[in-house]
């Protein structure tokens, strides 16, 4: 049976969210719900956009589930208050989880998340709730990524690592297997980690410079 799905957001996650949902799970969606200062037209995606506040009047939530797609904002937190409101009003929360990704952990997932193609998620690993897997990311067995997370492309989460609250870890980043990151942390674009990583700490990758010698002058290109 076609399960009623309502989207909160009118920007490009939500736009992705339509898509995946749409082609590739057992929701149709019906329409997308934003706060009202927030809502600049009454149509997205050629559906309805309903005022949040008032979107019990409009989608009830003994038929209709809801997805929260927003980026980490504020490090998840503008996603992590939309989850929890949409919950007290009563609503079950969606999880899209691609076809296209790997799941080997007897799908151990929570509520909002939102995992797309090419992530292989290994035996033994819990996701909690309201975390994001943007593509082709590998988390590795017996870890651990706690609520509100949010992990780019092609990052590389190695054997037994937790991931505290509320996180962000960047497009390539490796962490090195039985590690910690704590609360809040920021894990830069080509981030290596090799230890613990201390609660609001903040990693960045070293940048590639310039080389002194021109393209020009290379011989074998």
């Amino acid at each position: 049976m076609t399960k009623r799905l309502v989207i909160f957001g009118t920007g490009d996650i939500a736009q992705l969210a339509h898509y995946y949902f749409t082609n590739d799970s057992e929701y149709q969606v019906v329409g997308f719900t934003a706060d009202s200062a927030y809502i600049e037209k009454n149509d997205f995606c050629d559906l309805p956009v309903y005022p949040f506040e008032q979107l019990e009047s409009h989608v009830k939530p003994s038929d209709t589930s809801i997805f929260v797609a927003l980026s980490y904002s504020k490090l998840n937190e503008v996603r992590k208050e939309k989850y929890l409101t949409a919950k007290q009003k009563g609503y079950e929360i969606a999880s899209y989880i691609s076809s296209k990704a790997t799941i080997l952990n007897n799908k151990n997932i929570g509520e909002n998340c939102f995992i797309l193609e090419d992530n292989t998620i290994q035996p033994f690993v819990t996701i909690g709730n309201n975390v994001t897997l943007w593509s082709g990311n590998h988390i590795g067995h017996h870890s651990t990524i706690h609520d509100h997370n949010f992990i780019a492309s092609q990052v590389v989460v190695s054997g037994g690592v937790v991931i505290k609250e509320s996180c962000f870890i960047g497009v390539n980043a490796t962490l090195r297997d039985h590690i910690t990151v704590g609360e809040k942390c920021v894990i830069g674009a080509g981030a290596l980690l090799l230890s613990d990583a201390d609660a609001e700490g903040v990693y960045i990758g070293q940048e590639t410079v310039r080389a002194k010698v021109p393209s020009t002058r290379l011989r074998k290109i």
